[in-house]
């Protein structure tokens, strides 16, 4: 792995909330759809994401899943660090100060060479 940040986090199931089925995790993922619709930069994964899919983009892949045998929510994400890290948030940050489309200088790759 040249660059990127994968995470994988647990949590425990609220109890009545969401249950450890394939319906369960239906409605996690629709959770998550509808949490993230507005946000340019964030994508639900249809299967686990690796590093190299966020390689020199400031996009952030969500996959949240149940575990079945657990009754976990498990979240795996990633992000190419070089971007969107401090650099792609700074460039942002700034288009949402100065009332600019939050992608501006955000949507090339950001690969040299």
């Amino acid at each position: 792995m040249t660059r990127g940040i994968l995470t994988t986090c647990y949590a425990t199931l609220s109890s009545g909330k969401a249950t450890a089925d394939k319906k369960g995790e239906g409605k996690l993922r629709q959770l998550y759809l509808d949490f993230y619709k507005d946000e340019p930069f964030v994508r639900i994964a249809d299967s686990p994401p690796h590093t190299k899919h966020t390689w020199g983009n400031n996009l952030c892949l969500i996959y949240p899943l149940i575990d079945h045998r657990t009754g976990r929510l498990i979240v795996i994400s990633c992000l190419d660090n070089l971007v969107k890290g401090a650099a792609g948030q700074a460039i942002q940050n700034m288009n949402l100060m100065l009332g600019l489309p939050e992608e501006t200088g955000l949507q090339a790759l950001a690969i040299y060479p």
